[in-house]
């Protein structure tokens, strides 16, 4: 069996991208979370609802940001992961409403909605390590998002996608498999930055 060029190119690049990500200070990691949620009224409008995440690690800090999008009013859906790595959705309150889970993660103590609720998503903000300016969207690898994009196809919901970011992870160009769905958006500390198509 021969190796997949393209997974090796993409496994390179998620090395150096996380890298690049550890790197940064607590300074820089906080000053981007707080520019990130400059930005909550430039995504929704109040009464919208808005797939969301909570960041871990070195992930571009969506924990003001979320604060913000439900200071705006805006109905805010959070991920649970599921035993097989599909997604759940549960309402986000507050931070206080957030419990440890596996692999890290803080998810919703709330009811949960299925994994069908996102298709109600007027935008559904992506984690991810880079995007360029076609669109197209480096992930981690992990297949749970690549399920939530096929759910929405296949439900004819065509929210807009955009994906969380540091400034430098917008990319002159990302490996692209014919399976991979561009994204409208990318959030950065510096701003939304929308794609054409």
């Amino acid at each position: 069996m021969t190796a997949n060029p393209l997974s090796n190119d993409k496994a390179g690049l998620r090395s150096r991208l996380l890298a690049r990500r550890r790197a940064l200070t607590p300074a820089e990691r906080t000053a981007a979370a707080e520019a990130l949620a400059e930005h909550a009224g430039r995504l929704a409008e109040p009464d919208a609802t808005v797939a969301a995440y909570v960041s871990v690690g070195a992930e571009p800090g969506t924990g003001p940001l979320l604060d913000a999008l439900l200071a705006r009013r805006v109905r805010v859906l959070l991920p649970v992961l599921l035993p097989d790595n599909d997604l759940d959705w549960a309402r986000y309150t507050g931070p206080g409403q957030l419990a440890p889970a596996s692999r890290g993660l803080l998810e919703p103590t709330g009811p949960r909605l299925g994994p069908a609720a996102v298709c109600s998503a007027r935008l559904v903000l992506l984690p991810g390590l880079a995007v360029d300016h076609r669109g197209i969207r480096l992930g981690r690898g992990g297949g749970s998002y690549d399920r939530v994009l096929a759910r929405l196809a296949a439900a004819g919901a065509e929210p807009d996608l955009a994906t969380v970011l540091y400034d430098h992870e917008l990319l002159a160009r990302v490996p692209a498999e014919p399976h991979d769905l561009p994204v409208r958006a990318a959030v950065t500390p510096s701003g939304v930055v929308r794609f054409a198509g």
